[in-house]
């Protein structure tokens, strides 16, 4: 294994829709291998519980970051969460970070749960914090929903560090206020990138928090030129389109990008009438169709090319206030060009960062 960690790099295990769960053995293997800093871990109601998923990479690994980006605070009842962490939190021997997000406010209409609120999320860290450290919680009535009795153990004393995966100004302001690291999100122009650090760190300062004691996580799609020709189309176009079904109007807004373009990619025909993600159901044809309906300005908010210009791309989010990257919609395997490449331009400013994705120091 290598001894040269790259704490400030991190990478999502079993990225996007995976059926074949067991892939995370041999992913989180070859990240730690590699000298990758954290493995993140998305939850999707098929066959990617993020539970399940964080222990298993917990105990494949021994210097491995692992936070889960995201999970979400009202699937679970406080007690379940809260156990989860604490549990990984000493399975992984403090490497473990909890990350929460909001979903899709429609999806949560649709499954029977009310959409979340920035309100509910901080009342949920404010709840899981006391948790782990040994408090008895009674009679509580808050955003986060009303709880006569929450308890785990009178000695707990466990220092988990909380995370948000989040988009917009207010989302990026709240996790200033109350959060320990912020995940953001792909196809983050330069502006927005600059943009989003500035949020998080003025929701620091209003709360009185330290704006540089929060880590930053930047989400950059990571699609060079040593990836087959055949399989770029899916993770630049198939996974951009994806997001704008969902998450299109706030993506549009952080970058500045022209709404009218988002409306047409909505009205077109074909668009309205796939059923399914993108990245995971079109076929060659249909996305050279979806390529059709991108500007290459959405598509360029990524790494792209040589190996050195992916490298020289993640450098760029350093400068522009990330503290960390994580190098999005590629395996361990995939990414080591640009790993090797980015060793011999690595900053020194984010040398010797913490392994728990959740901290700066």
């Amino acid at each position: 294994m290598t001894t040269d960690q790259l704490t400030e790099l991190g990478f999502y295990t079993l990225p996007g829709h995976s059926g074949t769960p067991r892939d995370l053995v041999a992913e989180v293997r070859a990240g730690e291998e590699l000298g990758l800093g954290a493995a993140f871990v998305s939850e999707r109601f098929s066959t990617k519980d993020a539970a399940t998923l964080s222990g298993a990479a917990g105990a494949l690994t021994e210097t491995l970051g692992i936070a889960t980006a995201a999970t979400n605070h009202h699937t679970r009842h406080p007690l379940v969460t809260a156990t989860f962490a604490t549990t990984m939190h000493r399975l992984t021997g403090g490497r473990f970070a909890l990350g929460l997000g909001r979903g899709f406010d429609q999806f949560w209409t649709w499954v029977g749960l009310s959409p979340v609120t920035g309100a509910q999320l901080e009342d949920m860290a404010g709840l899981l914090r006391r948790l782990w450290h040994g408090e008895l919680v009674l009679d509580h009535d808050g955003p986060a929903g009303k709880y006569p009795y929450l308890h785990q153990d009178p000695d707990f004393d466990e220092d988990v560090p909380l995370m948000l995966a989040a988009l917009g100004p207010k989302s990026l302001e709240l996790a200033g206020r109350c959060m320990d690291g912020v995940v953001l999100h792909t196809y983050f122009s330069d502006t927005a990138l600059a943009e989003s650090v500035e949020a998080v760190h003025r929701g620091a300062r209003a709360a009185g928090r330290d704006p540089d004691g929060i880590r930053i996580w930047s989400v950059l799609a990571t699609v060079g030129d040593h990836i087959a020709p055949e399989h770029r189309p899916r993770r630049t176009v198939g996974r951009l389109a994806t997001y704008l079904l969902g998450y299109g109007d706030i993506l549009v807004r952080v970058n500045g990008w022209d709404p009218a373009v988002l409306a047409r990619f909505r009205a077109d025909e074909f668009v309205q009438g796939f059923r399914g993600a993108f990245d995971a159901k079109a076929d060659d044809r249909q996305l050279e169709h979806l390529a059709t309906l991108l500007p290459d300005e959405w598509l360029a908010a990524s790494a792209t090319g040589t190996a050195e210009q992916c490298a020289a791309a993640v450098v760029r989010q350093f400068e522009l206030g990330a503290t960390g990257v994580i190098l999005h919609g590629v395996s361990p395997d995939e990414v080591a060009p640009v790993v090797e490449a980015y060793r011999k331009i690595r900053p020194l400013s984010v040398t010797g960062l913490p392994a728990n994705p959740g901290r700066l120091s």
